[in-house]
């Protein structure tokens, strides 16, 4: 196929604007546009080192997965797995969105476009379409890219053996991954792995990989709203480390995330099983929301004079995801009419009952001794005795009976509205929780909890009447279809407010103490 378009391979994208970013190496392009040279067979990106092609020997693409599926190889020293993967198609196609997490989640691992389609609730030759308009390649295309570029970059960063590469990146079999690789670069993918690779690989007994976003990135925001809600035995979170245990497949292990001296994460992965990297990493990605980008977003809510200061204030704060839609779910019902630290409180109760204990020295030397129950543990439990309201704790195991009965119930839907009406269904499961569970998990960037107390007290007006929340999702319709991250913008507002708050009752009481401490002394 290379070489069939001499210009451009994508929609809405001008040739001169393509190649002025490939000239001038500039970064705000990197991860939404790359460039292909049809003499060498290459692909790269806007801040590629190497000097720039001749115009009429360039293509642009909107996606690396487009790139591969016009015959185009990764280059070897921009390394398109390094960039940012951006979700810039988001609010144009929510449908692609939803497809994209799933796909990243391992739904063609195991499964064919027409399933994918149907649990999207649109047809195979519409979403082909959708792919097609956006991102400019097939489902296949993206998922077979997806798994190719982290076996490149498993390869460059890691001392992985080969064998295990093939399977920590999604590939049914050495060979296949062998195919692959001998097809696209004309090598074997041993011959790509660097002589400095040792100086990249993890500690011993685990895997250590950067996970690129887009600049900036609000850190402390994002480790403060983690660690507000981090469950002692489950979880660990200093100001430049998040850690916690967690389960998938039934298999155990630990992730350690921290900032990188770049624009990216470090994510050190400790699993028994190389086969659950895949969705460990696509994990880390969806919690640490290392797909939004904050230009794009910020941008549109800064329309609205309420929130500009906000978006100033905190440019790169991103929309924090969760780990697991059973957990988080949990996490919600328990957090219903009580504060998040009594939650935490009660779901420390839940996992020390319930929670599988972990066999690792490393975790345990870092307190992290468990993993949050599953649904099928607290099936048949009474829950309500480790002190809580007995209809709050039958919600809790109603809602693990369900989802044991159905563990795909918090996958991407059709649309925010089908998604929100599945959540309601769930026992213990209202308005403001089915949103709050399509924020975080489903990653709905549209999804809008109006009812919450802290979106109402921020967006109250001089004189402190807050609106109803009524009156607030009207004022929202402007903010579609980035609701969830004004949502994010007025909680962290709401916080620091408190935060001030108390610091001002804190210190006014301690005058009060020294004051009348001074006036006992003097009598």
């Amino acid at each position: 196929m290379r070489g069939a378009n001499p210009h451009l391979a994508g929609m809405d994208m001008d040739f001169e604007a393509c190649r002025r970013a490939f000239l001038t190496r500039d970064p705000r392009f990197d991860g939404r546009i790359f460039g292909a040279v049809r003499t060498t067979g290459i692909y790269c990106r806007p801040i590629c080192p190497a000097r720039t092609p001749k115009a009429e020997n360039m293509t642009f693409f909107l996606t690396a997965a487009a790139c591969q599926e016009a015959g185009y190889r990764p280059c070897l020293r921009c390394r398109p797995e390094s960039s940012p993967d951006l979700g810039a198609w988001r609010g144009t196609s929510n449908t692609v969105s939803r497809a994209l997490a799933l796909i990243e989640g391992g739904a063609l691992d195991a499964g064919d476009v027409d399933a994918l389609a149907s649990r999207l609730g649109v047809g195979e030759r519409q979403l082909r379409r959708l792919f097609r308009q956006h991102l400019g390649a097939s489902p296949v295309a993206v998922a077979q890219t997806r798994r190719v570029l982290l076996a490149k970059q498993l390869i460059q960063e890691t001392l992985l053996p080969m064998g295990e590469v093939a399977l920590a990146s999604g590939f049914g079999s050495v060979r296949r991954f062998n195919e692959t690789f001998q097809q696209l670069f004309g090598r074997p993918p041993g011959t790509l792995r660097r002589s400095h690779a040792e100086e990249a690989s993890a500690a011993a007994g685990g895997i250590t990989v950067r996970l690129p976003y887009r600049a900036p990135y609000d850190w402390a925001a994002m480790i403060g709203f983690l660690g507000a809600r981090a469950i002692p035995g489950v979880e660990q979170v200093s100001p430049r480390r998040y850690a916690r245990t967690l389960s998938v497949d039934g298999a155990l292990g630990l992730v350690s995330v921290s900032p990188g001296p770049g624009d990216f994460l470090v994510a050190e992965i400790r699993f028994p099983k190389v086969q659950a990297l895949p969705a460990v990493i696509a994990r880390i990605r969806r919690v640490f929301d290392l797909t939004a980008d904050p230009a794009l977003i910020g941008d549109h809510l800064s329309q609205d004079p309420a929130l500009a200061p906000l978006v100033a204030a905190r440019p790169g704060l991103r929309a924090p995801g969760a780990w697991d839609g059973f957990e988080l779910a949990v996490r919600a019902i328990l957090g219903q009419q009580i504060t998040v630290t009594a939650a935490r409180g009660l779901a420390a109760k839940l996992v020390e009952a319930y929670g599988a204990r972990l066999d690792d020295p490393f975790a345990a030397s870092l307190g992290l001794i468990r993993a949050f129950p599953t649904p099928e543990r607290l099936v048949g439990q009474d829950i309500a005795a480790l002190g809580m309201p007995k209809a709050r704790g039958a919600a809790l195991e109603a809602l693990a009976r369900t989802v044991a009965a159905d563990p795909a119930i918090f996958t991407p839907r059709a649309d925010l509205e089908s998604a929100v009406a599945a959540l309601k269904a769930l026992p213990g499961v209202g308005e403001w929780t089915a949103q709050y569970i399509a924020l975080r998990e489903l990653r709905e960037p549209d999804a809008f909890p109006q009812a919450d107390i802290g979106l109402l007290r921020g967006m109250a007006d001089e004189t402190g009447v807050r609106p109803t929340p009524a009156e607030l999702l009207v004022r929202a319709e402007a903010w579609r279809p980035w609701r969830a991250y004004a949502a994010q913008h007025l909680w962290a507002a709401d916080a620091d407010q408190l935060s001030k708050t108390t610091t001002v009752s804190r210190t006014a009481e301690a005058k009060r103490i020294k004051t009348d401490a001074d006036n006992q002394r003097a009598a």
